[in-house]
């Protein structure tokens, strides 16, 4: 017997779609969070505070998904041979665990807000949430990759586009009608969906981590898929696992009829689990069906 191993060759994205966007957009943000403290103070609004709270975590989370982005990029080594990949879900793990601990805090502040409102400047802190608005929305348009870091990093930004909206909501409505309610009461919908969002990907996160089958995936289609090849006569001891935000990885016990047209069977598999799973990283050992089969 002996095993096949192949993975398409994997191309990190320029600079300038990478590292670079995660890094100038935590700058931005760390900026605006600053701007956004002093609005909240000075207008008294929990809305803007807590949205400011929330740039400064997301500044640093979108720092963490920088560095994280820059690990995946760095090639295997004799210690990590298959790269730093991981470090992507472990990032977006930290962030989306970060965003719990926000949203808690934010909570907390609004129900005691309920037992003793606060006078809030409705006017300038709406103007304020405004500009925050724009900058969560430019940087939105900017991190629109699918791998798990940059949707962690996205979803803070998301986030931040929801205190944003809410703080100015809740200043002009105490600007219009004076009702002082309306500050903590957007405070805790913003939380409701800020929740919802780090939920989900703190589950997708934590499976990565144990590797397990990527969402979407499934071990019996895919082995299924893999068995239509002719001359495949069976799959076994097939896994499927995520290897790093947007990469996945496959390795597998073929048994075949005949051991001479391996290499056509092993174009054909990897073609298909490429087209049909986005599959590239593929370990496969052939195995006869002539022979007795040793599992392990």
């Amino acid at each position: 017997m002996h095993r096949e191993h192949h993975h398409h060759p994997h191309h990190p994205h320029p600079a300038d779609t990478g590292t670079s966007r995660l890094r100038a957009t935590a700058l931005l943000t760390l900026a605006f969070a600053l701007v956004e403290a002093v609005g909240g103070w000075w207008t008294g609004s929990l809305a803007l505070l807590s949205d400011a709270g929330h740039m400064l975590t997301d500044a640093a989370a979108l720092g963490l998904g920088a560095l994280a982005a820059w690990m995946a990029r760095q090639p295997p080594s004799q210690r990590h041979s298959y790269g730093l990949g991981r470090a992507e879900v472990v990032a977006a793990v930290l962030n989306a665990a970060a965003m719990l601990g926000i949203v808690g805090a934010i909570a907390y502040e609004a129900f005691v807000r309920f037992r003793a409102p606060s006078q809030v400047n409705g006017w300038a802190a709406a103007l304020i949430a405004a500009a925050g608005l724009g900058l969560n929305l430019w940087a939105m348009n900017r991190l629109h990759a699918h791998d798990m870091n940059t949707r962690a990093a996205r979803i803070h930004v998301v986030g931040d586009a929801l205190g944003s909206v809410a703080a100015l909501a809740s200043g002009a409505v105490i600007a219009l009608t004076g009702w002082m309610p309306i500050d903590p009461i957007a405070s805790l919908a913003i939380c409701v969906l800020i929740a919802y969002s780090a939920l989900r990907l703190l589950r997708e996160g934590t499976h990565a981590l144990m590797e397990g089958v990527p969402a979407g995936l499934s071990v019996e289609a895919i082995g299924g898929e893999m068995a239509r090849v002719e001359g495949v006569v069976s799959v076994h001891d097939l896994h499927v696992w995520t290897l790093s935000g947007s990469r996945t990885a496959l390795s597998a016990h073929v048994v075949v009829r005949n051991l001479a047209q391996w290499e056509r069977m092993l174009g054909e598999l990897q073609i298909r689990l490429h087209d049909k799973f986005a599959i590239d990283h593929v370990t496969l050992q052939p195995e006869s069906s002539t022979r007795p089969l040793v599992r392990r």
